[in-house]
């Protein structure tokens, strides 16, 4: 976790002292059911929440010397419990701990990533409102194609995230299982009932059969999930990056005072700001590997899946987080020119339009072939000498023996690309 791309909501639950935490939290709970049952007295499951603490100092030299953090953990613990600290950890195995801790950081930091993305999904809806009928041209290979409304782009941006916040609830819902089942599972030395308490107590819900783990295709889902969220962070902002270039100058990042843009050229205003979100996406969806790697793991548990975890828990959540706030930032500050929209969409002469002519041409009864042909033929000329499109098939012959000037015109109409607009906001925000 790198301090410039982590804000602190994310990462205090990752921070050792809330770990251990929910580790204490998840033995005391344990202890408590195992107190109803009759296994433990009741006196000592309450000794052990009165009394019950850690030294985090300690626990690290507890582990250099034992090479076990779990039992570094419980010996800490003990030293401040006392002889009642016996009872803790009663039939339990240490992935009972780690995993069921995992489950709920990953629930926590899923919480916060569906606020993000609820917050963003705000901002998103009101700019697109804002620029619903705001024309530009669309591009398809990077190239001018038809018209579409910036307020079009920003409705798809919301309706992707809108299908992004539904996935991370499946995952945050998938994620939040709890196994305390014992060294491999069967539960032969601690009572199921145990397991259900505890997943009750850390709002959980008990995994239907686990190993010695929980199964890690559920850690694959969630963080496959993650990829797929940055996966369209990058997609916006890669399409912010181009509308700012200066040949295009369509929107930009905000450039607030006394910003600088370079150190040598002083005129330079840069989209810094989505190009590191390109990168941040490319480090998130680049954990999606691994933790698919982590689901093979042998018989009924090795450790293997260990240090990825250990790693890609925090920096995919964090780095995450913290790229939803951003573009949440970008998007509300955007800079957003329509004149320049409508300046280079009429840079090609009308050619927007060359589907309309088309169809045209075939319902006035020309062959597809040679509709075509007629007007690439007069397209070309705009490409190539800066012709007027228009102009120039009122001047074919063949163009004109079927389509008067009246019609050709009404065929150069920009409203009739708009017309459905509403029709797409009513299927996006349900309006």
């Amino acid at each position: 976790m790198i301090p410039r791309y982590s804000r602190d909501i994310m990462t205090s639950i990752w921070e050792p002292q809330s770990r251990f935490q929910i580790w204490f939290e998840i033995e005391a709970h344990a202890c408590d059911a195992l107190a109803e049952l009759g296994v433990i007295p009741k006196e000592s499951a309450k000794t052990i929440w009165e009394k019950g603490n850690f030294d985090i100092d300690r626990i690290d030299e507890i582990e250099k010397e034992v090479k076990h953090d779990v039992i570094a953990f419980l010996t800490s613990l003990a030293e401040y419990i006392g002889p009642e600290a016996r009872f803790v950890h009663q039939g339990m195995t240490s992935s009972d701990v780690l995993d069921t801790c995992l489950s709920v950081q990953l629930v926590k930091a899923a919480d916060i990533l569906i606020d993000d993305v609820e917050k963003l999904l705000e901002v998103l809806k009101r700019r697109a409102y804002e620029h619903k009928m705001d024309v530009c041209i669309g591009r398809s290979h990077g190239i001018h194609a038809e018209p579409v409304t910036f307020g079009l782009k920003m409705a798809e941006a919301y309706a992707e995230f809108d299908r992004n916040l539904t996935r991370l609830k499946h995952a945050r819902e998938e994620i939040a299982t709890c196994a305390i089942s014992g060294a491999v599972g069967t539960f032969a030395n601690i009572d199921p009932r145990v397991e259900e308490h505890v997943a009750k107590a850390m709002g959980l819900t008990a995994e239907s059969v686990s190993t010695q783990v929980i199964p890690r295709d559920r850690h694959a889902m969630f963080f496959c999930t993650l990829g797929v969220v940055a996966s369209s962070i990058e997609r916006l902002a890669v399409e912010i990056r181009h509308l700012q270039r200066t040949e295009v100058l369509e929107a930009e990042e905000f450039f607030s005072k006394g910003q600088k843009g370079s150190s040598a050229m002083p005129h330079k205003r840069n989209p810094i700001l989505t190009e590191n979100l390109t990168g941040l996406a490319r480090l998130v969806r680049g954990m999606a590997i691994p933790v698919m790697e982590n689901v093979a793991l042998w018989h009924e548990r090795d450790i293997s899946h260990s240090s990825v975890e250990r790693m890609i828990g925090p920096d995919a959540t964090v780095t995450l987080d913290f790229a939803l706030a951003r573009l949440t930032m970008v998007m509300d500050k955007l800079v957003v020119y329509p004149e320049n929209m409508i300046a280079n969409m009429d840079k090609l002469g009308g050619l927007h339009n060359s589907q309309r002519v088309l169809l045209a041409l075939t319902q006035a009864g020309v062959s597809r072939e040679d509709a075509y042909r007629l007007v690439q033929r007069n397209a070309m000329k705009v490409w190539e000498q800066g012709a007027n499109f228009a102009e120039e098939l009122k001047a074919d012959p063949e163009v004109s023996a079927k389509l008067s000037d009246a019609e050709i015109d009404d065929k150069f109409d920009l409203g009739y690309h708009t017309k459905h607009v509403d029709t797409i906001f009513k299927r996006v925000f349900g309006e």
